[in-house]
């Protein structure tokens, strides 16, 4: 469901197969990346494939935040794809989110 790369000291989660973040898999991807966040972690999800998100992919992902700011860790998303921040936009989370082009690009900001 998740794959989960250690960079260094930064850990680096993308959505395997996973073209689509809605209502059928984000329970379980949830549950799996909030269970790999440790305090203090350093995290990049890596959206890379991912072409929709739905409220439900969306209400994932700021819980996932919420889980990163409670245990001190820091949250940065990349590699998103023009329709899914053409969503992001017009939710205005590219204000709530701190958002990269890439891997790299995150990893140099930490």
């Amino acid at each position: 469901m998740i794959d989960i790369n250690k960079i260094n000291d930064v850990m680096v989660i993308s959505f395997g197969n996973d073209n689509k973040l809605n209502v059928t898999v984000t329970q379980k991807i949830k549950a799996e990346v909030i269970k790999a966040i440790t305090p203090n972690s350093k995290v990049v999800l890596n959206l890379s494939g991912i072409s929709y998100i739905d409220s439900t992919g969306f209400g994932m992902l700021l819980s996932i935040l919420r889980h990163c700011k409670n245990s001190n860790s820091v949250l940065k998303l990349c590699s998103i794809s023009p329709e899914v921040m053409e969503l992001i936009k017009l939710l205005q989370l590219q204000t709530v989110f701190d958002i990269k082009e890439s891997v790299d690009d995150c990893m140099k900001s930490f």
